[in-house]
């Protein structure tokens, strides 16, 4: 496996068949552009041709895991539709190369995600988080369906009342929630986060592969049968783009307030 070629993740091999990676793009506080997704896309079939890594860990540099997509490049993509065909794809590669690797994948969540470095983080076959840590799948805030990994990961993950409750609501969490209601593996001090993951990695780096791998594949079954719902929501969440909430939420991120969405100010019920 070639590291030369990526920009926003950093690789390291702190144990034998482990690979370390830490996204990591500072200016932006780890936040995900375009070319940054496309790496997220590739990292996992180049890992599953490479000999030397037996099982992974994902984390972010700094404080932050992943807080998704970069909202210069959302608000680029808002009502344009040469962009949905590009969008579609990279979606749905995101989470089903994922899915497709043979390998464990152990993600060590050290501070926030959402969106896209959420789909990572909670896609991963253990998550690892920090307790004081905060995740939120805040799609519909922004005016948006909860689409990337929400309507496959979540209902498995932790049941179908706690998805549409945090799905429906934008709510975030902190580690605590998230371990208690079966979202992440575990919630840990922020300082151990890292080194259990890299210890848990280990562990599966050394074990039996073909039994490791084989059963990760049987399990992962329960999302491969979902893939019509995943698929459904990607596609429901990039036609969302073009409704006016879409704007107004984007809007209100960027200008810091309370968003007020068109669809709260129709007397009309909007049509689904």
């Amino acid at each position: 496996m070639s590291f030369d070629d990526y920009r926003y993740l950093r690789f390291e091999r702190p144990r034998d068949g482990v690979l370390l990676v830490t996204i990591d793009r500072p200016e932006r506080a780890n936040a995900a552009n375009g070319a940054m997704l496309d790496e997220l896309v590739r990292l996992w079939p180049e890992v599953g041709d490479d000999p030397r890594t037996r099982a992974v860990v994902i984390t972010g540099a700094g404080t932050t895991f992943c807080p998704g997509g970069d909202l210069d490049e959302v608000t680029e993509a808002t009502g344009d539709i040469a962009a949905v065909p590009g969008e579609l794809r990279g979606m749905h590669d995101l989470v089903g190369n994922l899915v497709a690797l043979d390998k464990p994948v152990v993600s060590a969540i050290n501070g926030f995600a959402a969106a896209s470095g959420l789909a990572v983080a909670l896609t991963a076959d253990i998550s690892i988080m920090a307790a004081d840590a905060t995740i939120t799948d805040g799609h519909v805030l922004g005016g948006l369906v909860a689409g990337d990994h929400a309507a496959l990961v979540w209902p498995l993950l932790c049941s179908m009342s706690k998805a549409k409750y945090y799905l429906l609501t934008g709510f975030s969490m902190d580690g605590v929630e998230a371990e208690r209601i079966g979202l992440v593996t575990m919630a840990l001090p922020p300082d151990e986060v890292v080194p259990r993951a890299l210890e848990v990695a280990a562990h599966l780096a050394a074990g039996p592969q073909l039994a490791i791998r084989w059963t990760k594949r049987a399990l992962n079954g329960w999302y491969r049968q979902a893939a019509p719902i995943f698929e459904h929501s990607t596609a429901l969440e990039l036609l969302s783009l073009f409704h006016p909430d879409a704007a107004e939420g984007v809007a209100a991120v960027r200008e810091r307030r309370p968003p007020v969405f068109p669809s709260t100010q129709d007397p009309e019920e909007p049509s689904c």
